[in-house]
């Protein structure tokens, strides 16, 4: 099965614990990337549903950084231990209810050992009660519980907390305390030294007036900080002072007892010192993280901006313009290198303490909020059906191209001149993206939105796609193509570089491209040629014929031919119930199938030798995919199949969508297929780059991707059994390339500068610069390695190195 389009933010990721790798929940996998090169090198592949956590296993001691064993959790109830250097499973537990969170509090005080021998005997895991949650559809009922890992099994008995709304447990860096917070309260628990199933758990709670969002733990203090829905941070100092401390510490419990309303900030008898405030952020906030010292706090939230704290004086820098909102924020073994997870699914490695970034993981883009798509328009994704390629609109006013075959991005086209502030309100928006059937050219519509009532404007761009870079720049932009209208559609022609765009409006401009040969490295410009409408009637699609010798215009209920060099009607057919919303001529036959949209949607297909129907279904269609060669079209239908299907109930119950492929000859489907989160979703013949051995020969480098509304996509065998999957090898040619391993200076500073050994030795005759030896060992402590390897490695760097001379 070929899948991709997964999620790389759903979870947060985890370091290897030589930082070379970075281990990602995608789906019902966990994907391993290389952090120096940002390609896939690996995947776990085992459970049955979307793993939700993964957790590497410390190492005991330098010399063990090589060991790659880590435990994942997923909804189907399961927890696996891995060696993710294999990769090989190497354990299972499941206890048989979905787990949303896990933390193992106790590995980084029982590291593994070299044999791979289990290191730790309890995780903590925040799971989903299914048998409570029956009879309450609306609320989501979930328990913390304590997992034997040895035993594997759940401890009898002992639920920590019962909480409604989903949410995570966070661990404290050293597995001293877990915490999770629900509403407007921080719940704490504190981990014994030695657990065990029948230990007692003390537990605290820290109030505060607003809903809790991120929660983060110091790493050697009693300090808890969180960020709530209005952007502010909380930090609670001498947490769990009085009830978390150990029964010996009779002055500190006196102190308390003394001094306890003489607590600024801390709210009813909340068991800390003090609780302190700051406010940048505009939004809520949904990432806090410590620095490795404790001297630096990590916040981040919808801004799309991260913020570093110094906690000791409250001076701030900053990190602007990543142009989506944060979600996880993950240290590693290595001080210099962190990663960011944002919403737009993409992973930014830094460099710290600079936090210069480095390399980004990207997966496809989620569907763009800021899409406006046209009644006429049939997805938020384009396809590209010669390469593989996806075209995706982004909140960040880009288009994205990303690979159906090799599921990663090829690169991104900047559509407006504007940094997008997530926050910001929207005034321009990207409402449609065409590409031409061999890729060479792409067309966009934004509409700059009225201010007031005053300054609406639809703007058309044609690009051109270089032959040598690959890369899109604009050819022509068009002010107000349809006077004030809005575009419904654009369509090319197949045979030649001209463009149909068709308006709300009423009426129909055709677009030529220059024929004189441009210069090298510069764009031509589109015309309009001619112009078409048919009483004044709202044009919503258009598509031209296979040899282009026909356009067809939907205006309204009808379909109207066009003779497109001339600009003459040729002839009107249909006069369907509801407008129609999708046109498309089916391969090289003499077939048109049209899709109308309403309360009585209908599937046309049109015989254009006779101009008449050939057959028809009550189907509400999202979209429609055409063979390029035979007469085969697949539709991807919303809920409500044809009542005389046999598995029309099935369909209805276990969906919300289906794909059926029908031939333009037979109304009977030739194959079916379930598929969920169709609304929003697209649907393509694309040709395919390897072969399947039972795909017929005629068809053999077409296969049908379905892309659906969360941009999750799947390639499916359009020729072989009914309701199979595209036995398609995917294509895990996981690169093995690694940058060359640096140590000693050029790890923490970068490569030296070479200096040729015939350098002229005047040019040392004046005093040199001492700027280079002011800022060498500047920075924040948290960023800088320990002071005896740092010597080491500089003394070492300096030195040189000299072949020995043997006499």
């Amino acid at each position: 099965m070929f899948t991709g389009g997964r999620s790389f933010v759903s979870s947060p990721p985890a370091f290897s614990n030589d930082a070379k790798q970075l281990l990602v929940c995608t789906g019902n996998t966990v994907s391993i990337f290389s952090t120096s090169t940002g390609l896939q090198t690996g995947e776990l592949e085992g459970h049955e549903a979307k793993v939700t956590s993964v957790i590497v296993v410390p190492a005991s001691s330098p010399a063990s950084k090589v060991l790659c064993y880590c435990w994942t959790s997923s909804l189907d109830g399961k927890i696996k231990y891995w060696d993710f250097s294999a990769p090989e499973l190497m354990r299972t537990i499941d206890i048989r209810l979905p787990i949303h969170s896990m933390v193992i509090p106790n590995l980084l005080s029982q590291p593994t050992e070299s044999n791979g021998k289990l290191p730790v005997q309890f995780a903590y895991v925040y799971i989903e009660d299914v048998k409570q949650k029956e009879g309450e559809p609306n609320s989501f009922r979930g328990q913390i519980r304590k997992c034997n890992l040895m035993k594997s099994r759940l401890v009898g008995g002992l639920t920590l907390a019962e909480i409604k709304k989903q949410g995570s447990i966070t661990a404290s860096p050293f597995g001293r305390y877990i915490g999770m917070y629900e509403k407007q309260k921080l719940l704490i628990w504190e981990i014994p030294a030695k657990d065990s199933d029948n230990v007692v758990h003390k537990k605290i709670r820290l109030h505060h007036t607003k809903s809790i969002t991120a929660l983060a733990f110091h790493p050697s203090e009693r300090m808890v900080a969180a960020g709530d829905i209005t952007g502010r941070i909380l930090i609670w100092r001498g947490v769990g002072r009085r009830t978390l401390s150990n029964g010996n510490d009779k002055l500190t419990n006196e102190r308390f007892d003394k001094n306890a309303e003489d607590r600024p900030g801390v709210r009813d008898n909340d068991d800390a010192d003090s609780c302190t405030s700051w406010h940048w952020h505009s939004a809520q906030v949904n990432v806090l993280f410590f620095s490795s010292d404790g001297a630096y706090l990590y916040s981040g939230g919808k801004e799309g901006v991260l913020v570093v704290w110094q906690l000791d004086t409250g001076k701030k820098k900053f990190l602007p313009r990543i142009g989506s909102p944060l979600l996880h924020f993950i240290n590693s073994p290595d001080p210099s290198l962190c990663s960011m997870s944002c919403s737009d699914n993409r992973i930014q490695l830094l460099r710290m303490p600079t936090m210069e970034i480095l390399r980004s993981i990207s997966g496809i883009k989620l569907p763009s909020s800021h899409m406006e798509m046209y009644e006429g328009s049939c997805s938020n994704v384009v396809f590209n059906n010669t390469s593989g390629l996806i075209a995706v609109p982004t909140d960040n006013y880009r288009v994205q191209f990303y690979s159906l075959f090799d599921d990663h991005e090829i690169t991104e086209v900047q559509i407006c001149e504007r940094n997008h502030q997530p926050g910001d309100e929207v005034t321009v928006k990207v409402n449609l993206v065409t590409l031409s059937p061999d890729g060479s050219t792409m067309s966009t519509v934004e509409t700059r939105l009225p201010e007031e009532g005053i300054g609406g404007l639809v703007t058309l761009k044609f690009w051109a796609c270089s032959s040598q870079s690959k890369q899109f720049n604009l050819s022509t932009v068009i002010y107000e193509p349809h006077s004030k209208a809005g575009i419904s559609a654009i369509a090319f022609r197949p045979t030649s570089n001209m463009a149909v765009s068709t308006s709300y409006g009423g009426d129909f401009k055709v677009w030529v491209c220059k024929q004189e040969i441009p210069p090298k490295d510069q764009t031509t410009g589109w015309t309009c040629h001619a112009l078409g409408s048919y009483k004044k009637k709202p044009m919503n699609a258009a598509a031209f014929s296979s040899d282009g010798s026909v356009l067809a215009v939907a205006a309204d209920k009808f379909i109207t031919l066009w003779d497109p060099d001339r600009n003459t009607l040729l002839a009107v057919i249909g006069d369907s119930l509801e407008p129609i919303a999708n046109l498309s001529f089916v391969g090289k036959s003499n077939y048109l199938v049209s899709a109308s949209r309403g309360s009585n949607p209908q599937l046309t297909l049109w015989n254009m030798s006779k101009l008449c129907t050939t057959w028809s279904y009550r189907l509400d269609i999202e979209a429609i995919a055409c063979s390029t060669d035979n007469a085969t079209f697949a539709v991807l239908s919303l809920p409500g199949p044809p009542k005389h299907m046999e598995s029309s109930e099935t369909i209805s119950q276990c969906t919300n969508g289906v794909i059926l492929m029908f031939n333009a000859e037979n109304p009977v489907p030739l194959s079916t297929w379930l598929v969920s989160k169709a609304k929003g979703g697209g649907l393509s013949f694309v040709q395919s780059t390897s072969q399947s051995e039972d795909i017929e020969t005629k068809s053999a480098n077409e296969v049908l991707a379905y892309v659906n509304g969360d941009h999750e996509y799947v390639l499916l065998n359009p020729y072989g059994k009914q309701s199979t999957e595209l036995s398609i090898l995917r294509q895990q040619n996981f690169s093995s390339l690694e940058k060359t391993e640096r140590s000693g200076y050029a790890y923490i500073y970068g490569e030296l500068q070479e200096i040729s050994m015939k350098t002229d030795q005047t040019q040392f005759a004046s005093a040199p610069s001492d700027k280079t030896w002011k800022t060498i060992f500047s920075g924040p402590s948290h960023s800088l390695p320990p002071l005896p390897k740092l010597c080491w490695d500089f003394l070492q760097s300096s030195l040189e190195k000299r072949p020995a001379i043997v006499h």
